[in-house]
């Protein structure tokens, strides 16, 4: 079956149809943050959603992330922020997101990772970003 939703990384532009794509079920380009494991730290890293040329999301796309440590992970929209620091203290973040409009260029999102104080160093791969909606062959 074929799959025209497709998640990016990589500063994507609004807009655009750059970024690089995060959503090919490979694990060789994961949405990867760095966090120090001796502190309580939090990052944020700008992302897209957008369908393949030709598709679109009959109404609204819901982005969430599942799996063991999905806790340790929010979203939110973007609000045309410069950069992750003002992302990080002016978003509103939660554990899903709604967007609408979704079609063959990028919309774009926030992404926020977090770690407590003497967590483990681990590279977690049990957590997935999930976006969801009806693609449909745009008019």
């Amino acid at each position: 079956m074929a799959r025209h939703l497709r998640l990016y990384m990589n500063n994507p532009t609004a807009n655009g149809t750059d970024g690089t794509e995060i959503s090919s079920g490979t694990d060789t380009l994961p949405l990867a943050v760095t966090l120090d494991a001796n502190q309580a730290e939090t990052k944020a890293v700008k992302c897209a959603v957008r369908c393949d040329t030709g598709y679109l999301i009959e109404g609204d796309t819901t982005i969430y992330f599942e799996g063991t440590n999905a806790a340790k992970w929010q979203v939110a929209a973007d609000n045309s922020y410069a950069d992750a620091a003002t992302a990080l203290t002016m978003a509103q973040w939660g554990a899903t997101l709604i967007l609408s409009g979704v079609a063959a260029t990028n919309t774009v999102f926030w992404v926020k990772a977090s770690s407590t104080v003497g967590e483990n160093p681990q590279n977690d791969r049990t957590v997935d970003l999930v976006a969801e909606g009806l693609v449909v062959a745009a008019a």
